[in-house]
């Protein structure tokens, strides 16, 4: 029996252009082959999942799909591209799990357009009304795979769930963080669990307050059949509730989901919270607006040991510790949280998270909540803990007047590109490199397409430097309610790293 080596090689390449991972390893008891070298490829296929967006009958959903150019997709070896599509479609609601879910069994309404990408760079967009909206999961393949995002941005005007509630929606995964959740009695939160799969998936999700794990209940096992979602709501799982900070733990025993918490304050208005970045010694939360009348931090840390942080903030002209909030203790297993108290004093900054003892460093995962406005016309929106962009990343569905783009480098000065993209309904695009000096945030508010028809999208790309943390604030005021939203940049995971294919020709017996 003869094969050759460069068969082999060239399978798994396409194998992991496709699905982002390839691994070679050699049969039990033999030796491990040598490393070779390796090259990225573009993706060919991507994923994401958007939750129902509200329940409210007033809710006016956007949702924008979108595929930054400048990446190619390699056909598989041996083969020849599909054409390429982006589009996604509904998820039918499940029936809740024990414990109580919310409102399900409501007929589906689907958009009024579907939100399909046709051609690189140029936004698509579609909405929707009502609380019937549904879940949505799609995919994206060949060209239109690499970096393709979907924004959802959600205005409701009235009722408990009033508010301005932006999405950028995720990719499935095994495995979420959700501190700044809460199950008190002046919120509403429901994690909602979407399955883009052909097979059913099981997810648990644990709670953890200020004193450790809460005593929950039905929150193991949950099943999520093969395209539907689920919506729980966090108070029924506990015989615990009203707990102000509560960070929440998504995973699966089987199978992938989205998750995303929808957060409902009764008086301070809704949003929703994305998850935050992995565990990790240091954390940067981007974007904290300059109007910002009040700014909760929560951490967790979820290993063995305690976490001692230093609490600083970056803002356009260095790194300051806030007055009266420079560090905060968070044990282990436990959920912290401190108020800090005129934070950004009228300039737009980002949170940077440290170790009090680089040689004691422990891994955290963090969010804000943060309110703007005062009395009865405020609203909430959070900050999770973002990872640095290492690619490429874009947020979609921004606004010609209403768009703040902060950018922070909490190390090295740095270089990116900034991409504002052609409008959804027309204009040109236009490119801006920004140096961004270390310790600081650099705020961006004018770069908007020419000639702007329309929504655009946002894509940063490093050049040169330290690491960039970046994140969006949409602000789209509504009867002296200052409305708001942010969206931080996660990495669009574009191309893959695989296997290069080497000329070895060699015939093995």
């Amino acid at each position: 029996m003869k094969r050759t080596t460069l068969s082999l090689i060239a399978g798994a390449t396409a194998l992991a252009a496709v699905t982002g991972f390839a691994a070679l390893s050699a049969p039990d008891g033999a030796a491990a082959p040598e490393a070779k070298a390796t090259t990225r490829l573009p993706v060919e296929r991507a994923g994401l999942v958007c939750p129902a967006p509200s329940t409210s009958e007033v809710a006016e959903t956007l949702y924008t799909s979108y595929t930054p150019t400048g990446t190619g997709s390699a056909p598989a070896a041996g083969g020849k591209a599909e054409p390429p599509t982006a589009q996604l479609r509904t998820a039918a609601a499940s029936a809740p799990s024990a414990g109580g879910t919310g409102k399900t069994g409501k007929k589906p309404k689907a958009a009024k357009a579907p939100a399909t990408v046709t051609v690189p760079g140029k936004p698509v967009t579609a909405e929707a009304e009502g609380g019937s909206v549904p879940a949505l999961t799609g995919a994206a393949t060949g060209a239109l795979a690499p970096g393709w995002t979907v924004q959802q941005t959600t205005v409701v005007p009235a009722g408990g769930a009033r508010g301005l509630l932006g999405l950028g929606c995720g990719a499935p995964d095994t495995d979420f963080w959700f501190p700044a959740s809460s199950t008190a009695k002046d919120r509403q939160d429901y994690v909602h669990l979407t399955n883009p799969d052909d097979t059913a998936a099981v997810a648990d999700i644990e709670l953890y307050g200020p004193e450790g794990a809460l005593k929950s209940q039905f929150t193991e096992g949950i099943p999520v059949p093969a395209h539907s979602t689920v919506p729980v709501l966090l108070s029924t799982l506990t015989s615990e509730p009203g707990q102000k900070d509560v960070t929440v733990h998504v995973t699966t025993r089987s199978g992938r989901v989205g998750a995303a918490v929808a957060a409902a304050d009764d008086k301070l208005g809704s949003d929703w919270i994305a998850p935050a970045a992995d565990p990790a010694n240091s954390a940067v939360l981007p974007g904290i607006p300059a109007d910002a009348t009040s700014v909760r931090l929560v951490a967790f840390a979820p290993g063995e040991e305690d976490a001692d942080l230093k609490v600083q903030l970056v803002t356009a002209t260095g790194t300051i510790v806030p007055a009266g909030a420079g560090s905060l203790h968070v044990k282990s297993g436990m959920t912290a949280a401190a108020d800090l108290p005129n934070l950004t004093r009228g300039a737009v900054g980002s949170l940077l998270l440290t170790p009090s003892d680089p040689k004691k460093a422990t891994p955290v995962v963090a969010a804000l909540e943060v309110v703007r406005g005062k009395g009865e016309d405020t609203e909430i929106a959070f900050i999770p803990a973002t990872a640095a962009v290492s690619a490429r990343a874009t947020v979609a569905d921004n606004r010609a007047k209403g768009s703040t783009l902060s950018l922070t480098a909490p190390g090295a000065d740095a270089q990116v590109k900034v991409t504002a993209s052609a409008g959804s309904q027309g204009g040109t695009p236009v490119s801006k490199t920004v140096t961004v000096k270390g310790g600081t945030t650099t705020v961006l508010t004018d770069l908007v397409p020419g000639g702007l028809k329309g929504s655009y999208a946002l894509t940063v790309e490093p050049v040169s430097g330290g690491k960039v943390h970046a994140a969006r604030t949409l602000a789209l005021p509504e009867d002296g309610v200052p409305m708001f939203t942010v969206q931080t940049f996660v990495d669009d995971r574009g191309t893959v790293e695989v296997p290069t294919a080497h000329q070895d020709l060699g015939v093995l017996d």
